[in-house]
């Protein structure tokens, strides 16, 4: 840690704050999607009823697409799927091919997929595995008619979380081994209703900020598009920074995080963590949402066949990314 000097709205005072070196490492936007990510076409290994296709099959179906400020990809909302098809619905799994550990993730997001049966996640996975060796993490996640975002740690035995933590979230379970509530990880209940689902997409979306350290832990950070306190140096792309390729990120400034995981006696960093790959899927039904689509206000009782036979239901189920600007520290 070194002092850094920022320009804070109290009149001309120069106040010194913390700061870490990070330094500008790569950016998304647009067709940087296409050349940069990989689609997957596993099995979904949650057991959803989807059907993940390739690059060229997105492309040619228009369940991809990219322009030179926007990146879309979609659930398909055209066929109705047999039942006996082997997979199920039409939808899209990308992994980034590069890795990053300590590291500040800034996601511009306008839209992410909504409604019943619905199983979105952007999150990150350990590049070198298998997992669950070198943990995984939730950053945006939820189910179904969800309107409040979950984050969440999944990792290998001997890693838990705090019940009180500095967050506005709520932890919802404290155990981040997969062995442990069936894989239900340590997850955190944001409290902002406009951080999932219809009223994210409603009010344009917002910015998620992930920030990593092997000392401070995994914070994450949510504001929606029009929330007066977005900090400058979310909202500004890095070719605006005004320090160079490096750029100040004065967290203590932005109120507490929205999720905070924190390492130490009760979770060691290293044990649990390293290099990640970023990940944005869209599955359906599955071992969450199919467990609690009945409960969860949506129509009849059975996941499975309303994701077959309504696909007009899934015009929304899409994620519109505007960009995604990665800092990560010297060495990381």
């Amino acid at each position: 840690m070194r002092t850094g000097y920022a320009l804070l709205p109290l009149g001309s005072l120069l106040i010194p704050l913390a700061r870490a070196d990070y330094f500008f490492k790569t950016s998304y936007t647009g067709r940087d999607f296409l050349e940069h990510w990989t689609w997957q076409t596993l099995d979904d290994p949650t057991h959803g009823r989807v059907d993940y296709v390739d690059q060229a099959t997105a492309l040619q179906r228009n369940l991809s697409f990219a322009s030179d400020s926007k990146f879309v990809m979609r659930a398909d909302s055209i066929n109705v799927v047999p039942a006996s098809a082997p997979r199920g619905r039409s939808s899209v799994r990308i992994q980034s091919v590069e890795a990053f550990s300590e590291a500040v993730i800034i996601l511009d997001l306008q839209h992410m997929p909504e409604g019943c049966a619905t199983w979105p996640a952007f999150w990150s996975l350990s590049q070198a595995g298998p997992w669950p060796k070198g943990g995984e993490i939730d950053i945006i996640e939820g189910v179904n008619l969800s309107d409040e975002n979950l984050s969440s740690l999944h990792t290998s035995p001997s890693c838990t979380m705090a019940p009180r933590r500095r967050m506005s979230g709520i932890a919802s379970s404290l155990d981040c081994d997969t062995n442990v509530n069936s894989n239900q990880g340590c997850g955190v209940q944001y409290a902002d209703p406009l951080s999932y689902g219809a009223l994210f997409n409603q009010y344009d979306g917002g910015y998620y900020v992930i920030v990593r350290t092997k000392y401070e832990g995994v914070s994450v950070w949510f504001w929606n598009r029009w929330d007066p306190a977005v900090p400058w140096e979310v909202k500004l792309p890095p070719t605006t920074d005004l320090f160079g390729p490096a750029r100040v990120f004065p967290t203590a400034l932005w109120g507490v995080p929205d999720a905070k995981f924190e390492f130490g006696s009760n979770c060691d960093y290293e044990e649990h963590f390293d290099a990640h790959n970023l990940i944005f899927d869209l599955t359906f039904c599955g071992d969450w949402a199919g467990n609690t689509y009945a409960t969860s206000g949506c129509p009849g009782t059975s996941c499975v066949d309303y994701v077959n036979n309504n696909p007009a239901a899934f015009q929304n189920a899409y994620w519109e990314v505007n960009a995604m600007h990665i800092y990560t520290r010297l060495g990381a």
